[in-house]
């Protein structure tokens, strides 16, 4: 209002002398002259300014000039301004209004970079308050454009400035246009991040990856603009790469599989088997988060953009370095470092591992598992077996530091000595019992007991003590029969003198199959009676349990076999009471009629004689 009344002052003297002049081209050369002149204030007419005299005819023409040149601003419009100021508090943005307007700075937190001469976008709250001035808000435009322009952005795949407002579960709450979108924490940076509250307060690029317009919810991502970028750099750096290279890189992420290694715009990959020529369980006993190490290229796929790299590749391999004087049969200590069924590693030196095979930690036959013997951790001392230092290969063995008790296995366990062992495994076919460490043998199913039995669990069982006699030696194979029933009476001596052929006993029928009847007979011995020879005397047929007295026609010590009948108890004393013949002159009367029965046909006079004379002899009861 001040800049208008200047311009009225200065039109002042030329309406004060408008009423002089007679024409109007002399009033407007008397006019030109009076425009920078000073006028007293005192004897200025402000009477005649107020009228219409101060413009004469031309005011409204002069008003709708200058009304011209301002901008038609609506309240509740959305208008573009320019950035003619900016301090601490305030940003001071002209719409071409006849006054500027005044937004508070916290409202372009989001644009950092904001400077004079930028446009932006305002709303007009109000012409005019109650001082006269201009109100506009930049948050309240982007409020109501904000969903368009978040749109717009995600179409065209633009990138856009955010506000970081605070942490969240998961992540960040970002202003974006000013609606609040989320940053999930793995969005935020191609590397972990450990401290999230760093970004709070902070204005970054981000890009819009997901929009849900159900629910009006906004995904954007900072590490997206990181990648774009990184991928045209590890193009560029990997085009320069050569294997054998050694660069420097910094720690970026430690896996249980290996270390990822920033190259300065690009990662590569330390495989946990390339960190150490000794053997480690983890890779953070190696390397630590943000340590700087160099590296070699080991490979790399530039279709695919995989680098492999190799830490230990950078020193001596530990066998290289091994003591040349170092031979089979040297004792050497090591750690144990692995433990598996089939053995142990041990690590002599770090780099240089010795294989212990399960066979190699004790001098006995029985199949066991490494675990038995050692443990992870364990200091041992072994004697090397084999050595090959161009495969790196290397075998030891326990046992060998051990008396081997083989040695003299004849003085200590003669054939026939009685001793006492423990059953350490059980098989179909025997038991396998230890008499000391390193000496074991094997009791055949056979010399177990003297009765038959089925399974040898029925004896013994693993961990039983057992009683054995030396039976044989295999000192080649390490190899020892032993028995057991060696050293008990032999019931079959007895069996012998009480069942004789032609004694009768009485039994108890246990078990009836087709073939015939399983008897026991007293002292538990058994016997077996065919079929045909269990029929009663009634004609009936036993049955299981059934108590009958029973006649042994056959005993055999070699099969240990007892063979009854309950037939010839009853049917022997009907049989005629004739005379007993030598048993070798029957045999010879059979075997004579045979021989004539045979030759009936041809009957000769020699044949005939016989006949008379055999006569003779049965006539004379010879």
């Amino acid at each position: 209002m001040e800049e208008n009344k200047t311009v009225a002052v200065e039109e002042t003297p030329k309406a004060a002398e408008a009423p002089v002049q007679e024409t109007a081209p002399a009033a407007e050369e008397t006019r030109k002259p009076v425009l920078n002149a000073s006028v007293d204030p005192d004897k200025f007419d402000w009477d005649a300014f107020e009228g219409e005299a101060a413009y004469g005819e031309n005011k409204a023409e002069i008003e709708q000039m200058y009304d011209n040149t301002l901008s038609k601003v609506v309240e509740g419009e959305v208008v573009e301004g320019v950035v003619t100021a900016i301090s601490k508090r305030e940003v001071i943005v002209n719409i071409g209004y006849k006054s500027e307007g005044v937004i508070m700075a916290p409202e372009f937190r989001y644009n950092p970079d904001l400077k004079v001469g930028d446009k932006v976008e305002v709303y007009v709250e109000s012409t005019e308050d109650k001082k006269g001035q201009l109100v506009l808000s930049h948050k309240k435009a982007r409020a109501l454009r904000s969903w368009d322009m978040v749109n717009e952005a995600y179409n065209n795949n633009e990138i856009v400035k955010g506000y970081v407002k605070t942490r969240t579960k998961g992540g960040m709450i970002v202003d974006i246009f000013g609606i609040e979108a989320f940053l999930p924490g793995s969005q935020i940076d191609i590397k972990p991040i450990r401290d999230y509250d760093q970004y709070v307060d902070t204005t970054m690029d981000f890009k819009i990856v997901k929009i849900n317009q159900e629910f009006r919810n906004v995904v954007v991502s900072h590490k997206a603009l990181i990648e774009a970028e990184l991928e045209q750099q590890k193009s560029e750096i990997i085009s320069k790469l050569e294997k054998g290279q050694v660069l420097e890189g910094t720690v970026k992420n430690i896996t249980s599989y290996g270390v990822f290694v920033d190259l300065g715009g690009v990662d590569g990959l330390i495989h946990i088997t390339d960190l150490s020529w000794g053997r480690i369980n983890h890779p953070e006993e190696v390397v630590k988060l943000d340590q700087k190490i160099r590296v070699v290229i080991l490979d790399f796929d530039e279709a695919k953009k995989r680098i492999a790299l190799g830490l230990k590749q950078l020193t001596v391999h530990p066998w290289d370095a091994l003591d040349p004087n170092l031979k089979v049969g040297d004792k050497v200590k090591g750690k144990v470092v692995l433990i598996a069924d089939y053995g142990a590693f041990v690590e002599i030196e770090p780099g240089v591992e010795g294989l212990i095979h399960v066979s190699e930690m004790s001098w006995s036959p029985r199949l066991r598992i490494a675990q038995d013997f050692l443990k992870v951790g364990d200091e041992v001392e072994a004697q090397i077996l084999t050595l090959d230092r161009e495969e790196k290969k290397m075998s030891l063995g326990l046992k060998q530091l051990m008396p081997n008790p083989w040695e003299n296995i004849r003085e200590k366990y003669p054939i026939g000595s009685k001793h006492s062992a423990i059953v350490r495994n059980v098989t179909n076919f025997g038991v396998f019992a230890e008499l000391e460490e390193g000496v074991e043998g094997l009791v055949h199913i056979s010399d177990i007991s003297w009765t038959k039995i089925k399974h040898p669990s029925e004896f013994v069982q693993p961990g039983d003590k057992i009683d054995v006699m030396i039976l044989d030696f295999d000192e080649e194979n390490h190899k020892l029969s032993l028995g057991h029933k060696q050293l008990l009476p032999n019931p079959w001596d007895e069996v012998e003198s009480t069942y004789t052929v032609g004694s009768v006993h009485n039994g108890t029928i246990a078990s009836i199959s087709d073939k015939g009847a399983t008897v026991t007979l007293d002292g538990d011995v058994e016997g077996f009676c065919h079929t045909k020879e269990l029929v009663k005397e009634d004609g009936s047929m036993p049955v299981a349990g059934d108590v009958l007295p029973f006649k042994v026609t056959e005993l055999k010590r070699s099969t240990k076999k007892i063979t009854l009948s309950h037939v010839k108890t009853y049917t022997a004393a009907e049989e005629p009471k004739a005379a007993a013949k030598p048993a070798g002159e029957a045999d010879s009367t059979k075997k004579a009629i045979k021989k004539i029965s045979s030759n009936l046909e041809k009957t000769t006079l020699g044949d005939i004689s016989e006949l008379a004379a055999l006569k003779d002899k049965l006539e004379k009861g010879e």
